[in-house]
């Protein structure tokens, strides 16, 4: 621990010194690298187009497989070594492809994406439709555009002669949007990736506040929880006595009740999605449906929810757990009981001074492009990414990508100019980076 905070403490030091000497406008280097990317815009939304047009669900693994191909041409290309990383046959995913590019005493650069889409083999969405200024299609912003942006900005750095001077690694997973279990062997290599890394820049999708474009230092956790809880079942004329009690509904309403009013917090949040109860219940994960037999005259034996829980760092979440557990233990009502179990999927990833310092440099490299300010998103506004499990290791930021509408929905689409802006702005970005520490 000691270890790492000393780590990024030299790399605050670094940002700082390197804010500090930016200029309020554009090198020749880098006014070369905003024309690189301009040239190659109708050819970077021809790439999109090829992505998307190959249906890439996380449950498609020859599309998932498909869209790494394509995109592994490109890196192959760009002169960066890549190789495709399998995933154990029992996870049903296609695996990641991780490409690298070793360029002396600069600092180490992580990019991430993902080939994997929420749109599964057989969906009607459209897989491209051109709407004027705009795209609607599966995966176009999340996160396709994204992965286009990182590729184009990596073609730009070629094409001045400045990428074979960077240390960079990328990666792009095979299942973001449904990660294989074990997670621990799903993203094991991104984590060895993180812990050699100086900073970890990732191309989820860009967001909007008040009109001002947005990048993300800190996002919540992803996990979950299942309260299971127990009432006697008998003729609904004795419920509320004492021999009857109050049923396994009545108390499940109570919890949630006491949840809603007592556990409370800015940034946490904890969603009940799933509610059902009655004399015999039953789920079914494969299918994530549930089933319950009851009748109106009969009090509940059983009742189950599942809930998913937020939070931005690992003290809150403990703090919720602790919360919620006394709930469930204390206070049940007459002829009830209650259990509760956590899950967490994506670790938290809280905001650092570092992580702050680093939104304040690909801001000024957007200012310094003609392009505006970068603001911080509140990471409520945000769900969880890859991001989250290199960001104990390195310095991360997220929200690098596309900018569009309704991802996960069936009318997703994207900004087709902010393809450009994001390739200028990443472009700009990875170049100063990789030269902080560097001797050239």
């Amino acid at each position: 621990m000691a270890m790492m905070l000393s780590r990024r403490l030299a790399l605050c030091t670094a940002l700082l010194a390197l804010a500090g000497t930016a200029q309020a406008q554009l090198s020749d280097t880098e006014q070369a690298i905003v024309k690189a990317v301009q040239q190659r815009t109708p050819a970077a939304l021809e790439l999109l187009e090829k992505s998307v047009r190959i249906n890439s669900g996380t449950l498609n693994p020859e599309g998932v497989r498909a869209v790494g191909d394509l995109f592994r041409a490109e890196l192959d290309g760009l002169g960066l070594q890549t190789r495709w990383i399998d995933m154990p046959p029992a996870m049903k995913r296609a695996g990641h492809l991780v490409a690298s590019q070793e360029g002396g005493s600069g600092k180490r650069v992580l990019l991430l994406g993902h080939l994997d889409t929420v749109f599964e083999k057989g969906s009607s969405v459209p897989l491209w439709e051109r709407r004027g200024d705009r795209v609607r299609g599966q995966g176009v912003n999340d996160m396709k555009g994204g992965d286009v942006i990182m590729i184009e900005a990596l073609r730009a750095l070629k094409s001045v002669g400045v990428l074979q001077q960077a240390n960079i690694d990328l990666m792009f997973t095979g299942d973001e949007e449904r990660a294989g279990k074990p997670l621990q062997t799903a993203r094991a290599d991104m984590v060895a990736l993180g812990k050699r890394a100086d900073y970890a820049l990732s191309f989820e999708g860009s967001n909007k506040h008040q009109g001002v474009d947005t990048a993300s230092i800190a996002r919540r956790s992803s996990g979950g929880w299942v309260l299971h809880v127990k009432g006697k079942p008998a003729h609904s004329m004795g419920v509320f006595s004492q021999a009857s009690g109050y049923g396994a509904v009545y108390e499940t309403a109570r919890i949630l009740n006491s949840f809603r009013e007592q556990v409370i917090e800015p940034s946490l949040t904890f969603n009940p999605g799933l509610v059902f109860g009655g004399t015999d219940i039953a789920y079914a994960e494969d299918t994530a449906t549930a089933s319950a037999f009851g009748k109106s005259n009969v009090i509940a034996r059983d009742a189950e929810v599942l809930g998913d829980l937020r939070y931005l760092s690992p003290e809150q979440g403990e703090r919720a757990r602790q919360k919620m557990q006394a709930i469930v233990n204390t206070g049940n009502l007459p002829g009830t009981s209650a259990s509760i179990r956590f899950t967490e999927s994506y670790p938290p990833m809280p905001p650092t001074e570092a992580g702050r310092q680093l939104a304040a440099l690909y801001s000024q490299a957007s200012q310094d492009a003609g392009l505006g300010r970068i603001d911080l998103l509140d990471p409520a506004f945000r769900g969880a990414g890859d991001v989250q499990f290199v960001a104990p290791y390195t310095v991360g930021i997220d929200g690098l990508g596309a900018q569009g509408r309704g991802a996960h929905t069936d009318d997703e689409d994207l900004e087709i100019a902010s393809i450009e802006r994001g390739a200028i702005r990443a472009a700009l970005l990875i170049y100063r980076l990789t030269r902080v520490g560097s001797a050239r």
